[in-house]
């Protein structure tokens, strides 16, 4: 198994380019989401990404020789995990296909903090300091500015961003929990179990509450689904749990601000959604109060160090 004996890697010029492109391509789910709701149920997409992400990763992971066995006490952790993320991608989609990628981003971004308030209680050593308060309440207010804004917005898009602002809370309870105990798994363990968990429950959901779970589908809907499968839910995924046991949470996450600038401008550039004053002085404060929180003045970037390439 793999030992979380890593954390405390510094990062080259490298890593963080790399980091930067993870969280590029994860600002852009949400627009592939919106794309793929075109033409498709809500619940039929989540099924669907899933399925054929849990084929994928699955053919990667036997390719490279890497161990499916988990230990009898793992299986109650994986099924929790596999539990919370199914209700969170469930609310995450739904909320999505009541309001704009961007105000989504905007929203969803709100989790660095919910981890960081949540792990203040449940994970030892980190502990909530000055600046991280600060930074929180500069994030949250920059959401209150997205949920309230009332010019051109519809009660829908209210509500979808409060289902969205509900599935990031989930999503962090399964971020501190994965911190937890991702130690004694293999990365795609944590991705893999809890995809193949949930397949089942959203295509039941596509059955009882979509209107209709294949509308249509054209190469546009199909592309936005096959990135979302392949490059976020099965390459992303895996590649950030990887990154996460190799350097840690605290370095990972302190390039998560790019996360909701790459969903406004991606939201504005592919779908045409506008950027009103609102949100551009949410981005402003939740990329601000990301950048206070995760702050580290004495950390140094490696540029060229020998045989620390990724």
């Amino acid at each position: 198994m793999i030992k979380n004996t890593s954390s405390n890697n510094e990062f080259s010029f490298l890593t963080c380019i790399y980091s930067v492109f993870l969280c590029i391509i994860f600002g852009a789910n949400a627009v592939a989401i919106k794309i793929s709701l075109c033409g498709l149920g809500v619940f039929t997409t989540a099924g669907l990404r899933f399925t054929i992400a849990s084929i994928a990763i699955c053919l990667w992971a036997k390719t490279s020789g890497l161990s499916f066995n988990i230990r009898k006490g793992q299986i109650y952790q994986l099924f929790v995990i596999g539990m919370i993320f199914t209700v969170q991608l469930s609310l995450f989609y739904l909320g999505l296909s009541k309001t704009n990628a961007s105000r989504g981003t905007l929203v969803v971004n709100i989790l660095p903090f919910f981890v960081l308030f949540l792990a203040h209680f449940f994970l030892p050593g980190d502990r909530i300091t000055i600046r991280k308060i600060i930074g929180m309440l500069i994030g949250f207010s920059g959401v209150t500015f997205v949920i309230f804004e009332k010019e051109s917005v519809t009660a829908d898009f209210q509500r979808g961003d409060l289902i969205i602002l509900a599935a990031a809370f989930l999503w962090a309870c399964n971020a501190v929990y994965v911190k937890k105990i991702i130690a004694a798994f293999e990365a795609f363990h944590i991705v893999l179990y809890p995809m193949i968990f949930s397949v089942p429950f959203f295509f039941i959901g596509g059955l009882l509450w979509d209107t209709s779970m294949i509308a249509y589908v054209d190469l546009k809907i199909m592309g936005s689904l096959l990135y979302q499968s392949l490059v976020t839910a099965s390459f992303g995924f895996v590649a950030w749990n990887n990154m996460l046991q190799r350097y840690g949470a605290t370095a990972l996450h302190s390039f998560v601000f790019i996360v909701p600038i790459a969903g406004v401008m991606l939201g504005w550039i592919v779908l045409n959604e506008p950027i009103t004053f609102n949100i551009i002085i949410a981005l402003l404060l939740v990329v601000s109060g990301i950048i206070v929180v995760n702050f580290k003045p004495q950390k140094r970037i490696l540029l060229f160090p020998i045989g620390r390439w990724l």
